[in-house]
């Protein structure tokens, strides 16, 4: 036996051997039937994360069980709820309930409705989440960006001054299939159709919505009688110089920048000091309370400055019967309920993952929609309109220190107080107040350095976020968001349709071949041309792919006939990024193929994947290129290529 191995040894090291290298063959894939491959597809597609898994081996008591807490995740939390907990949760509670009654009254002004909507909003939503979110730190309620769009939405067809009735009702129309559209998505697993939103048209879309939110609060914040129903920046700040004459309030103005200021030193000793994170989330209620109690003193109201006025006693009246279900308003009903559902569940959504990142846990993305949907529904036949995850709110909730969803049914108890005994008191709340806690609340959403940071990325989704950005300021919220949605399909179908391609070289001394522009150390094999291929081949890229190959053969032909070296016998396709082929792609590979032969070049492939290589075999062009053209390496290629250039390595 020793003498058989090092007689081996010997062999191995001989020149002879060491010429001739060793091929690893390209295995084909066991062939799998066409319903197990159906089957593995709309797994992945639609039960990625396998949500079954945990209903494995259990008993039956055990599976009823976790069903249950699937649906209200309350059940799962619930069982090891302790006092600590709850302490925690009611700090966050009563904080983030001072921060939202302020906010929600001003929200519902943004969306064209009385501001006891905007406190309905906030009682019943939060208790339907408690007990079906899965998030510990999100906080539920109106916001100012969904307030916006359906406002906005909600005007083009209805004018609330002369048809408030009607607005209304399709205002709870709108929220009702809202939630439909959440539930629908949730419950058939299309959660990732959110994802076609990037992030850079989302920062774009929320920075626009921000200046024009903040714009629109020069009404108030100015005093202005006449103001324009347009969203544009243009047509707002025509109508604030056109009554700068004789339109202004100074006594109104006065207590705007007053309490802005105020609201701004607040955030910023937030900012300053974590653990007075208080301070700012008590700061609008505290200029509500401030601000109302001099405006009646002075009674500011007799000389011009606007108030809220009456504010209804009592909880939520139903709304079943208020809903659109039939007539011509069931379409626009629908039309604006899924637009301002989808903004609404991609927000949300956003803010869960970014809080469950920080705290370490995971949140399911399709039981929130479930979740998130059913309060809308719900809260449609309340008397409420579209509610979702606020990002100020949870930023606060999750500072002062939540630990789960009680924090929400403590703050929903708090605005349930306010509904039953306090709302007389917001009487002579000066609409000028509500302006100044909605700048000061929309200004974060203007993120500048995440925008810097998208440009120094990705050009691309630059334009993305800038083409969101100007379509809202300068057009409206809803043409922003349809240029949004359409530069992010832009260019999935640019990245789909157009695909890189580079050419590799062989790293000195190693036997790794790499970008030669990104490794310029790399040097290309005489006679060889290697390109790797970064995507899959479909019929969007399959001309483009053959065409771009072809244009680098004929580049480097050039180069090569300029300085005399010798010319391409091999054209070395790498095909480890092709994750999948169709019929177009192998005819572009076939077309190649023969298009090569013509000029007396080989096409060699190396490293083709299981998917990619079982269809070349059953397609034939395997048989038609060869199998001793197809390698497991670059490198295996290469040697088989040109046996000398592996003595270099």
């Amino acid at each position: 036996m020793d003498g058989e191995g090092e007689l081996s040894a010997a062999d191995m090291s001989s020149p002879r051997q060491r010429n001739t290298p060793f091929v690893h063959k390209v295995e084909v894939p066991p062939k799998q039937n066409l319903f197990n491959e159906f089957m593995y597809t709309f797994k992945e597609t639609f039960f990625h994360d396998d949500p079954l898994r945990h209903f494995k081996d259990q008993s039956l008591s055990k599976k009823l069980m976790l069903g249950l807490q699937s649906v209200f995740p309350v059940f799962g939390w619930g069982r090891n709820y302790n006092l600590k907990m709850f302490r925690g949760d009611l700090i966050a509670g009563l904080t983030i309930a001072s921060l939202c009654i302020p906010q929600d009254i001003g929200y519902a002004k943004l969306a064209g409705l009385d501001p006891k909507y905007g406190l309905y909003s906030s009682f019943v939503p939060p208790l339907v989440y408690a007990f079906m979110g899965s998030s510990r730190d999100i906080a539920i309620g109106p916001v100012a960006v969904v307030s916006l769009l359906l406002g906005t939405l909600l005007r083009a067809e209805i004018d609330p001054t002369t048809s408030p009735n009607e607005y209304l009702r399709l205002a709870f129309t709108a929220t009702f299939f809202a939630g439909v559209t959440q539930v629908t998505l949730g419950f058939f697993r299309l959660g990732f159709l959110i994802d076609f939103l990037s992030h850079a048209a989302v920062v774009g879309f929320m920075g626009g919505a921000a200046i024009t939110i903040a714009l629109q609060q020069l009404k108030g914040f100015l005093g202005i009688k006449k103001f324009t129903k347009k969203t544009s920046i243009v047509a707002v700040l025509q109508s604030v110089f056109s009554s700068a004459h004789h339109g202004w309030n100074w006594q109104t103005i006065l207590i705007s920048i007053s309490f802005l200021i105020f609201l701004l030193v607040c955030k910023f000793i937030g900012k300053k000091n974590k653990k007075l994170f208080w301070i700012p989330a008590v700061a609008p209620l505290l200029s509500v309370i401030i601000s109302t109690f001099f405006v009646y003193i002075t009674r500011a109201d007799r000389k011009g400055v606007k108030i809220v006025n009456h504010l209804d006693k009592g909880i939520n009246p139903s709304s079943l019967r208020l809903i659109y279900f039939s007539g011509d308003y069931l379409a626009k009903g629908i039309r604006i309920g899924v637009v301002s559902g989808m903004v609404a569940l991609t927000e949300a959504v956003a803010i869960g993952r970014s809080f469950a990142a920080k705290k370490d846990y995971q949140i399911d993305g399709n039981k929130e929609m479930v979740a998130l949907g059913a309060m809308n529904v719900i809260g449609s036949m309340t008397s409420c309109y579209v509610a979702t995850g606020s990002f100020s709110r949870s930023a606060v909730n999750f500072v002062a220190g939540c630990q789960t969803a009680v924090s929400n049914i403590i703050m929903s108890m708090v605005v349930l107080l306010t509904l039953l005994f306090l709302t007389p008191l917001f009487k002579y709340t000066p609409n000028a107040i509500l302006a100044a806690i909605i700048i000061n609340a929309v200004i974060p959403l203007i993120d500048v350095n995440a925008a810097v940071l998208i440009f120094k990325i990705d050009k691309l989704d630059f334009v993305a976020c800038m083409g969101a950005f100007f379509g809202v300021i300068f057009a409206s919220v809803e043409i922003g968001l349809l240029i949004s949605v359409g530069i992010s399909f832009a260019k999935i179908l640019l990245q789909v349709t157009r695909p890189r391609t580079a050419i590799l070289g062989k790293i000195p001394r190693t036997s790794v071949y790499r970008n030669i522009h990104q490794y310029p150390e790399a040097t290309m094999v005489p006679g060889v041309m290697i390109i790797r291929v970064d995507s899959a081949i479909y019929f969007s890229n399959s001309n483009y792919v053959r065409e771009r190959i072809q244009r680098w053969l004929i580049d480097e032909e050039e180069k090569v006939k300029a300085v005399s070296l010798p010319n391409i016998q091999f054209l070395i396709i790498e095909m480890s990024p092709v994750t999948d082929i169709d019929t177009s792609g192998i005819h572009a590979l076939e077309d190649l193929y023969k298009s090569l032969q013509k000029r007396d070049i080989q096409l060699v492939l190396a490293n083709p994947g299981p998917v990619v290589i079982d269809k070349l075999h059953v397609s034939n062009f395997a048989d038609m290129l060869g199998y001793d053209k197809i390698f497991l390496t670059v490198a295996e290629a290469v040697n088989s290529c040109c046996p000398k250039h592996s003595d270099e390595v």
